[in-house]
């Protein structure tokens, strides 16, 4: 049996193979036909790989701070919401049928301007602000960056013609950007070819500085003409509030899809070629606006001890001839503080007078019938009272007693007063002191 099996293989070995034609083939015809045979499986087995490699390469990963668009043949895939990947896997067409843009939309970009700073050597800059040299004698436009702002005087965008000007400033901005819109900042914003190795990214920021650079200046120089040098120096927030608008408007308007997130006036200050003068003219704007401010705080105060916070509305209705007597006499009878309380002490006395001459009149009118039945004795009588009310008064008396003959007569006033005499009374020394506080 083994000997059968044996022959039988050495007999399919040596069978002749055959051609297409059907002509055997020798040795080494078979064994080509045998290595074509091989490579044909070979090359089956590698375009099989190199379509699951090809077809494997459409899976992309966009991360979580990216949003992506699918190029289609260089067109963006999708409609609505669809044309912008959001961040995980996604699968495409390999290149170059799609084409994947990673744009980073989170990222939030610095970008400082000092195109507006005095020129500075590199000596300075690495010596920073601490050690002072002294300045150029004059500015040059050539190299110096500086801004303009309008004058104290002048209330037009443009000088007038009474002479006022503008002034010089230098300053120095900090702008923070990101992406907003993928899709617009992909179709309206230039952004040079990715190389190999290349992050989009850093070719990103490179393409659109200068382009920003550019609408920040024209932005900053349209704001800061809008105000004067002590606005633009006080004030730390509102002029960067105006920029960042004046910038998102020129963004929006040519539909960049960036979005300013921030403006900063980092650094701002005068001309070094004037700064004796300028510290001069700060120091006495300080000393005015103080001056002025006090004066204001004096007056209100003045205003309100008087008449309290209706004073200068009274003021004005006194000189007004259409405001009625009724409304007039409504506001004086709201005053408070001194005017009230003189007010108030004038009607009082204005009281008293009334009800003393109408006493007075009253008791002569009594009087009369008496004073025309016997008048000597009346007339001594009302004289009488007021001696009495004259003595009762007085804390202390002297009475001096006529002298007959015709010589001269003599007076005598002890100068030290006797303490067992009776005191002032309260009253009394209540008015003396009085007196003398208004004296003083």
């Amino acid at each position: 049996m083994p000997t059968q099996n044996s022959q039988d293989n050495k007999d399919f070995r040596t069978k002749p193979s055959k051609n297409i034609a059907g002509e055997e083939l020798d040795a080494s015809g078979r064994s080509l036909s045998e290595a074509l045979r091989i490579s044909f499986i070979i090359l089956k087995i590698i375009m099989i790989v190199l379509i699951v490699a090809f077809l494997a390469s459409g899976f992309k990963t966009v991360g979580p701070d990216e949003r992506a668009l699918v190029l289609h043949f260089g067109k963006i895939r999708g409609v609505g919401e669809k044309r912008v990947l959001g961040p995980g896997p996604h699968w495409v067409y390999p290149y170059p049928i799609d084409e994947i843009v990673r744009i980073p939309v989170e990222k939030k970009v610095d970008l400082p301007v000092n195109s507006f700073w005095y020129f500075q050597t590199k000596e300075e800059l690495l010596e920073g602000p601490k050690k002072v040299r002294r300045p150029p004698a004059s500015l040059n436009p050539l190299q110096d960056g500086y801004c303009l702002t309008r004058s104290e005087k002048q209330t037009s965008s443009v000088a007038d013609s009474d002479g006022s000007d503008y002034n010089i400033i230098h300053c120095k901005w900090l702008i923070t950007y990101q992406i907003d819109d993928p899709e617009r900042f992909f179709r309206n914003v230039y952004i040079e070819d990715v190389k190999p190795g290349e992050v989009y990214f850093d070719v990103m920021t490179k393409s659109i500085t200068p382009f920003l650079e550019d609408l920040v200046e024209d932005s900053v120089v349209t704001a800061m003409v809008n105000y004067t040098i002590d606005e633009a120096i006080k004030s730390q927030d509102r002029i960067p509030r105006h920029v960042a608008a004046l910038l998102q408007e020129r963004l929006d308007k040519i539909e960049s899809g960036i979005k300013v997130v921030s403006v900063y006036l980092t650094d701002i200050t005068w001309p070094r070629q004037v700064d004796d003068a300028f510290l001069a003219s700060i120091k006495a704007s300080q000393t005015s606006q103080k001056a002025i401010s006090e004066a204001r705080t004096y007056a209100e105060n003045t205003l309100n001890e008087a008449s309290g916070p209706l004073a200068e509305r009274l003021f004005q209705t006194l000189h007004d001839k259409t405001v009625s007597e009724a409304e007039k006499e409504q506001l004086w009878s709201q005053l408070a503080g001194t005017a009230q309380e003189k007010i108030a002490q004038a009607r009082a006395y204005r009281t008293k007078v009334a009800e003393t001459a109408r006493a007075n009149a009253d008791y002569l009118q009594q009087l009369l019938p008496e004073y025309r039945k016997r008048p000597q004795l009346v007339i001594q009588k009302i004289y009488q009272d007021a001696v009495k009310y004259v003595l009762d008064k007085a804390d202390e008396k002297f009475v001096i007693q006529p002298t007959k003959g015709p010589g001269p007569k003599e007076i005598r006033i002890l100068i030290s007063r006797d303490t067992t005499l009776k005191p002032k009374s309260d009253k009394s020394q209540r008015t003396e002191r009085e007196q003398k506080s208004k004296t003083d």
